[in-house]
């Protein structure tokens, strides 16, 4: 597969630069404020979202000063929700670090993320990127509505294909779709290459989903099983629900019971994943997976040909090929 470096090259420079102006955009003149978004910094991911930004703005045009604060503004506001998400969680962990909420307590921690929000905010009021700003205010309030539909149909174990596909589509794709949407609006007035551009990032968003929830039914490289994470935490994900739509009653009743009342005995989660297992429910999940891929991939072969075509091609194909 792949390197993320790799794809990374016709964009380097500008990853570079933006690393620098993001960590200007988090500066306070509070010293407690400083010290938690340094550390904040220093926890950074595979920067995959920057990297749909800028991608996203060659292949549309040129990178200028406003994709720099498009990609910032993202981050800024996406930061500031996984803050609030591990309070609402009560993870002390997040990407093999302390949480904010670990170190500093939930107090702190609810009010950094509000910093976070109301500096994404002003990025964008301060500069009228307007545009931007409703494209991003629109991916924060679905990711909360898809987060919350998650939460109620979690309660009834009733998560249907379609309603699982919708909180996807809220909880995950709209973010990527924003940074595909504001990426290309950063480089073009054409409101067709941005609808286009944000459409392509909601299927890959949907694909990297899926691919989240396989990662479940593999073996952990530590203990040699399944993870199974998500029966742990009583998700409904793709594979197990097609597993319960394709078996009997007495099967699908055994199954929900495992998730309501034994998805802490890893015995009985280890039985439940080599159910789905048989049921073909992984086989269907990763033929989804490569169904909102393909979507993705003719939508982009629609632009001109460019090496930063040809990088966002290889960076679809690493979000459904990824080990982690």
């Amino acid at each position: 597969m792949i390197s993320l470096n790799e794809i990374k090259k016709p964009i380097s420079e500008n990853i570079d630069i933006f690393e620098k102006k993001f960590k200007l955009s988090m500066q306070s003149s509070v010293p407690l404020l400083d010290i938690i978004t340094r550390y904040i910094i220093k926890r950074k991911g595979k920067q995959i979202r920057p990297m749909f930004v800028f991608l996203s703005a060659k292949i549309c045009g040129e990178i200028n000063e406003s994709t720099y604060r498009a990609a910032s503004l993202i981050e800024l506001l996406h930061t500031a929700t996984l803050v609030h998400d591990d309070v609402v969680d009560d993870s002390n962990e997040r990407r093999g670090f302390f949480s904010i909420n670990a170190l500093w307590k939930n107090k702190i921690a609810v009010l950094v993320g509000d910093f976070l929000l109301s500096k994404g905010l002003l990025l964008a009021v301060d500069n009228n990127d307007f545009q931007f700003l409703k494209i991003v205010s629109n991916a924060v309030k679905e990711m909360s509505e898809g987060e919350l539909l998650q939460i109620e149909k979690a309660r009834h174990l009733d998560i249907k294909e379609d309603i699982y596909y919708e909180i996807i589509r809220k909880k995950t794709a709209s973010l990527i779709a924003s940074c595909c949407a504001c990426g290309a609006a950063s480089a073009t007035e054409n409101n067709d290459v941005v609808s286009k551009m944000q459409l392509f990032g909601e299927y890959v968003g949907i694909a990297f989903q899926i691919k989240d929830d396989l990662f479940d039914y593999e073996k952990s490289r530590e203990t040699g099983k399944p993870n199974g994470i998500d029966i742990k935490e009583q998700k409904m994900t793709l594979p197990l629900i097609y597993m319960l739509n394709n078996v009997d009653y007495l099967e699908r009743k055994k199954a929900i019971g495992i998730v309501k009342y034994h998805h802490n005995k890893p015995d009985k989660v280890a039985e439940l994943i080599e159910r789905v297992n048989n049921s073909g429910g992984i086989e269907y999940a990763r033929n989804k997976m490569l169904e909102y891929k393909n979507k993705a991939l003719i939508l982009l072969s629609e632009v001109p040909d460019s090496e930063a075509k040809k990088s966002m091609e290889q960076l679809v194909m690493f979000t459904i090929e990824r080990k982690k």
